[in-house]
């Protein structure tokens, strides 16, 4: 049994005599495509979105140069443009279909599509996908309202220019597991391109292991408050979906996971690889699905038992989101780019490919994790089996207090199974696989052996 890292999953080297002195253990070929990211491009991309006046849902699909659809084949353009670099991995589309009338926020059918660049994985045995979204529609005061200009320069012009240069930069390189990079249509209508997109990836038994969803992520200050500060970012996780919370109640009750669900599992995981590869960016994890009065389109993902999580900036400015363009008082109003921090917004793009990339070429997750739980010990023994897809040089098993947020320990073996003089009661347990350049897969949290 080694001790590999401590606190907030950062790993320390300590040198006898001497100060201590902190080393950060990242991957250079991920370092490399962080330093890809380009505030530059970021801003381009919004300013093209923005160009297009409104990318209302329900807006024109055949104009040339103005609506959803001009800014959908737009995007797709872009998506083949870096297909070319690729060497034939990534292929571009869009997935449309035919919106019916709700009677709430679709008023006639309507042509809607999501644009979807799918980078596959290199490992023919590996069919794991790791999905990043952003939504390309926008709107202002009246939901309703198809042909005023709406910006929608960061909600959520920020999270499909995020997606887009992801797309731009990953392209270039090759990873084991699949990566599908997605600008959603109709969010602001009721997360409906989310809501296909999710059902399909159910039907069709996507191995989806986890969807990171960007909305509104570009700007760095709120108004009420008066705070200004690019160096945090928030991301939404919910404890438990709805998806069959009532057949896994007593377990959950019995063994106090209800903290641990899918999606928050991911969130714990987006903090720790973000943040070390992101300089002077904390990652603050918020216990709860969404914001009051809002929804994101990482939803219908988590009500099917999708791990998925939104990430959001941490000051927002409500004066530009769903607004009429206008200026009344002395304020303006109106979502534009001007707004916008590119800088934080590369920061929280990197956030994104830091994570994608760490999970791409990790190892798939453990198989069968048990505790072992039949004899009272204050000591705590877990088993696990290999992984289906990837090399491993072995695994970490993860630890932290019962009231903590984030694990506090690792501890490294390339055994299947290890005991430790840390009580089963006082703690909760995970088990990570390592490949062989240290990437590390999602935890898995045990279930009980009481055979």
């Amino acid at each position: 049994m080694r001790k590999i890292s401590t606190l907030l999953g950062i790993y320390f080297g300590f040198t006898l005599g001497s100060q201590a002195q902190q080393i950060v253990q990242r991957d250079p070929l991920i370092v490399t495509m962080i330093s890809e990211v380009s505030p530059d491009s970021l801003r381009s991309h919004v300013d093209k979105l923005v160009s297009f006046g409104t990318r209302h849902t329900l807006s024109s699909v055949s104009d040339p140069k103005k609506g959803i659809g001009a800014a959908r084949r737009w995007v797709l353009s872009r998506f083949n443009e870096f297909a070319k670099q690729s060497g034939g991995r990534m292929t571009a589309t869009i997935d449309s279909w035919m919106l019916q009338p709700d009677g709430r926020r679709v008023d006639k059918e309507h042509e809607i599509g999501n644009v979807m660049a799918t980078l596959k994985g290199t490992d023919p045995n590996d069919d794991r996908i790791f999905m990043v979204s952003g939504h390309i529609d926008s709107r202002v005061s009246n939901v309703s309202n198809r042909e005023s200009d709406a910006p929608g320069a960061n909600d959520d012009g920020s999270g499909t220019a995020a997606v887009i240069e992801l797309a731009r930069v990953m392209s270039k390189y090759s990873f084991p597991a699949t990566i599908i990079f997605v600008a959603v249509s109709g969010e602001e209508q009721g997360l409906l391109g989310a809501n296909h997109l999710a059902e399909r990836a159910a039907n069709e038994k996507w191995n989806l292991e986890a969807l990171l969803n960007n909305d509104i992520m570009g700007s760095n200050h709120s108004p009420d408050t008066r705070l200004i500060d690019n160096t945090k970012l928030r991301v939404f996780s919910e404890g438990l979906s709805g998806f069959e919370t009532d057949k896994r109640a007593n377990g959950v009750r019995q063994y106090g996971a209800e903290n641990d669900g899918k999606a928050r599992t991911l969130a714990r995981y987006v903090k720790e690889i973000g943040e070390r590869y992101v300089d002077n960016l904390e990652i603050k994890l918020i216990y709860r699905n969404d914001r009051y009065l809002r929804g994101g389109d990482h939803t219908p993902f988590v009500n099917r038992d999708f791990a998925a999580v939104r990430i959001t900036e941490m000051n927002e400015n409500f004066n530009n989101q769903h607004q009429d363009l206008r200026t009344e008082n002395g304020t303006e109003y109106g979502d534009y780019a001007k707004n916008m921090d590119f800088e934080y917004l590369r920061k929280n793009t990197c956030v994104n490919l830091a994570n994608l990339a760490n999970l791409a070429k990790a190892p798939s997750m453990p198989q069968n994790v048990t505790l072992e739980a039949r004899n009272l010990t204050n000591t705590t023994t877990l088993f696990w089996q290999a992984p289906k897809a990837g090399k491993v040089k072995g695994y970490y098993v993860l630890m932290r207090e019962t009231h903590w947020p984030f694990w506090q320990k690792k501890f490294f073996t390339d055994k299947n199974g290890l005991t430790l003089p840390y009580s089963k009661d006082n703690y909760f347990f995970a088990v990570q696989a390592v490949g062989e350049e240290g990437h590390e897969s999602l935890p898995v949290l045990p279930r009980p052996s009481m055979r």
